[in-house]
């Protein structure tokens, strides 16, 4: 069996400092993420963190990922731009899929992968109905019409992200806001979902639907087996083709 090698980077700076966080996720949220993924047998699973040496991304890592996910909040612009360049030429030559999470949203990867700000509303914590809203969709596989997160951070339009090419999940919040909660791009050869909840004073990581979502956004986001080198830039054509 070919596995997917998969990346968790997390920031890790919470789950030090907030005994709040720590009690939700006592060995950090990369941690938890992975093992769920781990009960995926096509699954290999690596964790990165950005005060790991070369900030968890050296080459050898970098090289050796087909779907890298991503979750920081606080520390967004620690994060240097030639490793960020590095993850966004990886992706758009569809050799890495891209899933961030929750705050991802702010991340430079998810800015610069996308061209965007990133920028949404938030507020406090309240109750969310994440609604699946593309039911045929890959990544909503085994997920019901809704699923109800106890307590989420709110995240509510405007959410100003390029048009996604799909929509598969809308968040609602007790307080009325709106999101689009899940999302995918293709940029490149690569392709990217983007999952809203996930903060980090919140127990959404240990949800089965979460977690089978993450399941499925992951297997959607490895990239295909291609035929041919995709080039990082144009090509030249010297000859006809015929």
């Amino acid at each position: 069996m070919k596995k997917i090698r998969v990346t968790i980077w997390n920031e890790y700076r919470h789950e030090k400092r907030s005994e709040q966080v720590r009690a939700i996720y006592p060995e950090g949220i990369h941690k938890t993420i992975g093992a769920f993924l781990s009960e995926c047998e096509d699954l290999e699973i690596t964790y990165a963190t950005l005060d790991d040496p070369d900030q968890g991304m050296p080459d050898e890592v970098l090289n050796n990922t087909d779907v890298l996910i991503w979750w920081g909040h606080t520390a967004h612009g620690e994060v240097d731009d030639a490793l960020v360049e590095r993850i966004r030429q990886r992706v758009y030559a569809g050799k890495m899929g891209f899933v961030p999470v929750h705050s991802g949203h702010h991340s430079k990867p998810f800015k610069q992968i996308l061209g965007t700000t990133g920028n949404l509303s938030w507020g406090q914590d309240q109750k969310e109905i994440i609604w699946n809203l593309n039911p045929s969709h890959p990544i909503a596989a085994g997920i019901p019409d809704h699923f109800i997160l106890d307590v989420e951070e709110m995240y509510g339009e405007p959410f100003y992200i390029p048009t996604p090419d799909e929509i598969i999940f809308g968040g609602w919040f007790e307080h009325g806001n709106m999101m689009r909660a899940g999302c995918t791009w293709r940029r490149g050869a690569g392709k990217i979902f983007y999952f809203q909840p996930g903060h980090e004073r919140c127990p959404s990581f240990h949800n089965p639907y979460v977690q089978q979502i993450i399941k499925n956004g992951v297997h959607w986001a490895a990239p295909a087996d291609f035929g041919y080198e995709i080039p990082g830039g144009c090509i030249h054509i010297k000859e006809p083709i015929v």
